[in-house]
């Protein structure tokens, strides 16, 4: 089984206000689908960051690469585009780009 990371999204609205975290170190918009479902598309800059999550997340590495650990249990995982990580609800995930710049897709579950 391949994977194709996602590379537009047709019939949706995009949230014109960014979500800003970090002193703008990461940086997203929201988009809402025609099924109503949420998705960002977004950028984090290097720095390691820590996200807590209320529903069930998915999140696509688009370009760059990052690591990730999910709820501060085990290693750090490497993730470079092309990759996704899921993340379990009321949970939280720290998220590292060493490196450039990660661009991700979240979708929420």
């Amino acid at each position: 089984m391949s994977y194709h990371a996602p590379e537009a999204f047709s019939q949706v609205t995009a949230a014109c206000k960014a979500n800003i975290y970090f002193d703008g170190k990461v940086v997203s918009h929201t988009l809402t689908l025609a099924d109503d479902s949420r998705k960002t598309l977004g950028l984090i800059y290097p720095g390691t960051y820590k996200f807590t999550t209320s529903v069930p997340e998915k999140m696509e590495i688009i370009a760059g690469a990052c690591r990730v650990r999910i709820a501060g249990q085990g290693d750090w995982i490497s993730f470079p585009a092309g990759t996704w990580f899921d993340v379990p609800g009321n949970s939280f995930f720290e998220i590292e780009v060493t490196d450039g710049i990660a661009e991700y897709v979240c979708s929420f579950r």
